[in-house]
């Protein structure tokens, strides 16, 4: 028996008013998760537990099948992991995005235009991280690169005692009330306006304005945590896998979890993603394990950025380029397999953030065909009245 969780980061959403009041996953044409759904067990699951923060963090630890209220210490200490940085017990990480302001004088009169800096590559934002470990690190500071617009920065003997909000959360946004606060946030606050200093003539960004790019013209620090400790994927469950992921966060629940994780060439956790090789890596994946974990990234980012025609491709994409290949190939090899399709939280166009609501969710098992639904979204999978109040628990219903 093969046990497959395909997940679309932030597919869920809202009714849209340009859709009719329909949603994007209503919308998308999206027949290969549609025929599943038609032969699955059908409904709604609560990602994240009341008091959590609806993070792809605590929310994709659920549907993995880790309480987050027993296991979430933080979503940067699972990214520390995934680029290779070694913690100690009493360090504390923080999530450092290079994002772009608007050019105020003033840090606090600042505007969020864009919170990953137009997508900076790897290779360009990993200059600018050594430009500010020269400037800013010291013995108890130091940042670390990790891809794209996303890194580390970890602080050796520190408390988590401040404040600190999402980029992401405030696009558009003077940033005068979201800055850090609270308890021991002044070094961070400091160290967000000497970045703006530092970057603003850098050569990276010199040639990005010239290019017509967005400029890395400072970091934004957020996501703190301590370091994070999981059981083993196979104690829990008995099974070996694996996870496809071009998302920091992601590998490092995966290494944490002790699955393998695979780079996946042209991997860029946006719509224009190497599907075809995620595809392929799953498959791979499944010819040596019995788990798989496929995380798509598209849908969340397209839902920051309130794009409604990109989010309902990136559905379209994700049933063709990856449902489709995964069943395709499942079904050829003639062995049991069981599905769970799914996202971890609704990231609604309009607010372009992350909300609470609970997710639509299906179980399909090749050996055996459910009444599902007509069309897999979240309407169709609320009429059947199932709900799971702790999504950590879909994962024993996948593979128990």
């Amino acid at each position: 028996m093969k046990y497959i969780t395909i997940l679309g980061d932030g597919m869920a959403d809202w009714d849209v008013e340009a859709l009719g009041g329909k949603t994007p996953l209503d919308v998308a044409k999206k027949p290969n998760i549609d025929a599943l759904a038609a032969k699955s067990i059908c409904g709604m699951a609560k990602t994240v537990p009341d008091g959590m923060k609806p993070g792809s963090d605590t929310a994709n630890l659920s549907v993995m099948g880790y309480d987050p209220t027993k296991y979430y210490t933080g979503r940067s200490p699972l990214e520390a992991v995934s680029v290779g940085v070694m913690l100690e017990d009493t360090d504390i990480t923080f999530r450092t995005n290079f994002v772009t302001l608007s050019d105020e004088e003033n840090y606090e009169d600042k505007t969020m235009v864009d919170y990953s800096a137009g997508e900076i590559s790897t290779k360009e934002a990993d200059e600018l991280i050594k430009t500010l470990n020269e400037k800013l690190s010291d013995e108890i500071y130091s940042f670390y690169t990790g891809f794209s617009y996303r890194h580390i920065l970890v602080q050796k003997n520190g408390k988590l005692t401040m404040t600190l909000i999402p980029p992401h959360d405030i696009s558009g946004r003077k940033v005068t009330e979201y800055l850090p606060s609270g308890e021991n946030s002044g070094k961070l606050l400091e160290f967000m306006k000497k970045s703006a200093e530092i970057l603003k003539d850098h050569p990276v960004n010199i040639e990005r304005k010239k290019k017509g790019l967005n400029p890395a013209n400072s970091i934004w620090i957020w996501g703190e945590g301590s370091k994070a400790v999981l059981p083993s994927f196979e104690s829990l469950y008995g099974v070996k896998g694996g996870v496809v992921s071009a998302v920091d966060l992601i590998k490092g629940i995966a290494i944490s979890a002790d699955l393998e994780s695979v780079d996946v060439e042209g991997a860029t956790g946006n719509v224009d993603t190497n599907f075809d090789g995620k595809a392929e890596a799953s498959i791979k994946l499944l010819e040596n394990n019995d788990f798989i974990y496929v995380h798509l990234e598209a849908p969340d980012e397209c839902g920051h950025r309130g794009e409604l025609e990109n989010k309902i491709l990136s559905i379209e994409m994700i049933d063709e380029k990856i449902v489709g290949p995964i069943i395709s190939y499942m079904n050829s090899t003639g062995e049991d397999y069981r599905v769970l399709v799914m996202p971890d939280h609704p990231t609604p166009l309009k607010v372009k953030t992350h909300v609470m609501d609970p997710v639509p969710f299906f179980i399909y098992d090749s050996r055996k065909e459910e009444k599902g639904v007509s069309k897999y979204c979240e309407k169709e999978c609320a009429k059947t009245g199932l709900y799971e109040e702790k999504a950590c628990l879909l994962m024993k219903k996948l593979i128990g």
